[in-house]
C-alpha cells in the first residue's frame, strides 16, 4: 500500500508540474500581439519569442535529463521548477523586446526539462496497468495549464495587462514544496545506481535507429500540437474572425476541455488496444474534423470544431508519455524521452511564424495555414506509428527489480 500511495504522490506532482510549466508557456500565446504593441513590432516578429521558447526546449531536456540521469529525478525536477517559475516572472519585467527574447529563449531551456523529468518519474514508480490512463493524465497536464492560461487571461488580463499575467506566473515555485515533502525518488534510478555507469554515446549508438525515428515521429507531433493551438486564438479568431476578448476565452476554455477529455480516454484505450492503433485512430479522425475547425464562421460551429480537434489532438499526445518511456534505454530514461520529444519541438519550432506568415500573406485569413499543417502531419503520424513499433509490456520500477531478482 505505501507503494500505491508513493505512485499517487508523483502523479500528483509529476501532473502538476507539467501543468504549470505549460500555463506559464500559454500565457505568451495570448498576449504576443500585447507584447508586439508595447515594443512596437508586428505579430510575426513577437512570434519569434514562442519559436525561441520551443528551439531552447531541446537544449533544456538534455541538461536536465543529464542532470535526472546522474543526481536522481526528485531533486532535478525540483530545481527545474524553480528555475522556469523565476524566469517566467522575469519576462513579465523585462525591459527591451531583446531582453524579453533572451528571457523567453532561457524560458524554454527550462522548460524543456520538465516534461521528460517527470514523465519518467511517474512511469518509473507506478503499476503497469496503470500507464495508459497515468500517460494521458500527464500529457493532459499540457491542455490543463492552457486551460488555465485561458481563464488567467480571461478573468485577470483585462486588469493586470500581460506583464501581470507573467509575474503571476512565478505562482508554480510554491509545487517544490509539495514535492520536497510528500514525493520519493524513482525505484528505477536507485536500481541503475547499482549498476555500472554506461555512456550516453554508447547508449545511443545501440539505439541509433530508435531515437532517430522517435525524433522524426515528435516533429510530427510537435506539428500536430502547435499547428492547431498556437495562432488560433489571436491570430485566427481575434485577427481573423474579430471576436471579442469573452467569446475567444471561452472558445479557448471548450477546445481545452476536450483536449484533457481526449487525452484522457486516448491513453486508457491505449492499454487494452496498444498504443500504435490507438494513436493512428485519433490521428485519422482529427481529418474529420478541419471543415468545422478551420472553415467555419459561426463561433458555435468553430467551438465544436476545436473541441474536436483538440480531443483528437491531444488524444493522439496522451499516449506519449507512457510510449516514449516504454520505448527508452533504461539507462538513459530520465534523459531520452525528454530530448527526442523537445528535438522535435525544435524542428517544429517555426510553426507559429510559418503560419501567421502564410496568413499574411493571404490577406490575414489563417484558414489554410492551420488545415494544411493539420492535415499534412495527421497523414504523416498515422504512417510513422502504423509502420512503428511499440513495447507496452516493458517492466519498469519495482516490477523490473522484482523480475530481476527472479531471474
Amino acid at each position: 500500500m505505501q507503494d500505491i500511495g508513493n505512485a499517487r504522490r508523483v502523479v500528483v506532482a509529476s501532473y502538476l508540474g507539467w501543468t504549470l510549466d505549460a500555463f506559464d508557456y500559454f500565457i505568451m500565446i495570448f498576449v504576443f500581439d500585447d507584447v508586439a504593441r508595447t515594443f512596437g513590432v508586428g505579430l510575426t516578429t513577437a512570434s519569434l519569442a514562442i519559436t525561441l521558447t520551443l528551439a531552447m526546449r531541446a537544449v533544456g531536456a538534455f541538461i536536465f535529463g543529464r542532470l535526472a540521469d546522474r543526481y536522481g529525478r526528485r531533486p532535478v525536477m525540483m530545481i527545474n521548477i524553480l528555475c522556469f517559475s523565476g524566469l517566467e516572472l522575469l519576462s513579465g519585467l523585462a525591459p527591451t523586446l531583446l531582453a524579453f527574447m533572451f528571457l523567453r529563449a532561457l524560458f524554454g531551456i527550462a522548460m524543456g526539462g520538465e516534461w521528460g523529468v517527470g514523465s519518467s518519474l511517474t512511469m518509473e514508480t507506478i503499476p503497469a496497468r496503470w500507464r495508459g490512463w497515468v500517460s494521458g493524465l500527464l500529457q493532459a497536464g499540457y491542455p490543463s495549464g492552457y486551460l488555465l492560461a485561458t481563464l488567467a487571461y480571461g478573468i485577470l488580463g483585462p486588469y493586470v495587462g500581460w506583464r501581470g499575467l507573467f509575474i503571476v506566473g512565478a505562482l508554480p515555485a510554491l509545487l517544490v514544496l509539495y514535492i520536497r515533502r510528500n514525493v520519493p525518488e524513482s525505484p528505477d534510478w536507485e536500481r541503475i545506481q547499482e549498476k555500472p555507469k554506461v555512456k550516453i554515446t554508447e547508449v545511443l549508438r545501440r539505439h541509433i535507429g530508435l531515437t532517430i525515428y522517435a525524433v522524426i515521429l515528435m516533429t510530427a507531433f510537435n506539428f500536430f500540437s502547435h499547428g492547431t493551438q498556437d495562432i488560433y486564438p489571436k491570430a485566427f479568431l481575434k485577427a481573423q474572425h474579430g471576436f471579442s476578448h469573452g467569446t475567444i476565452t471561452m472558445i479557448a476554455l471548450t477546445y481545452n476541455i476536450g483536449a484533457i477529455l481526449g487525452g484522457l480516454s486516448f491513453g486508457a484505450v491505449s492499454q487494452h488496444i496498444g498504443r500504435r492503433r490507438a494513436m493512428v485512430i485519433a490521428s485519422l479522425l482529427s481529418l474529420l474534423v478541419i471543415p468545422l475547425w478551420a472553415f467555419a464562421s459561426s463561433p458555435w460551429v468553430l467551438g465544436l470544431g476545436a473541441f474536436l480537434m483538440q480531443f483528437m489532438v491531444q488524444g493522439a499526445w496522451g499516449i506519449i508519455p507512457a510510449h516514449l518511456n516504454e520505448l527508452s534505454p533504461g539507462e538513459i530514461r530520465g534523459t531520452f524521452p525528454g530530448v527526442v520529444y523537445q528535438l522535435g519541438n525544435f524542428l517544429a519550432s517555426y510553426n507559429a511564424t510559418l503560419q501567421t506568415a502564410i496568413g499574411a500573406r493571404n490577406g490575414h485569413n489563417y484558414s489554410w495555414a492551420l488545415a494544411g499543417v493539420a492535415g499534412t502531419v495527421a497523414v504523416v503520424i498515422a504512417l510513422l506509428v502504423g509502420f512503428g513499433v511499440e513495447n507496452r509490456h516493458v517492466k519498469l520500477g519495482n516490477e523490473a527489480r522484482e523480475a530481476e531478482r527472479l531471474a
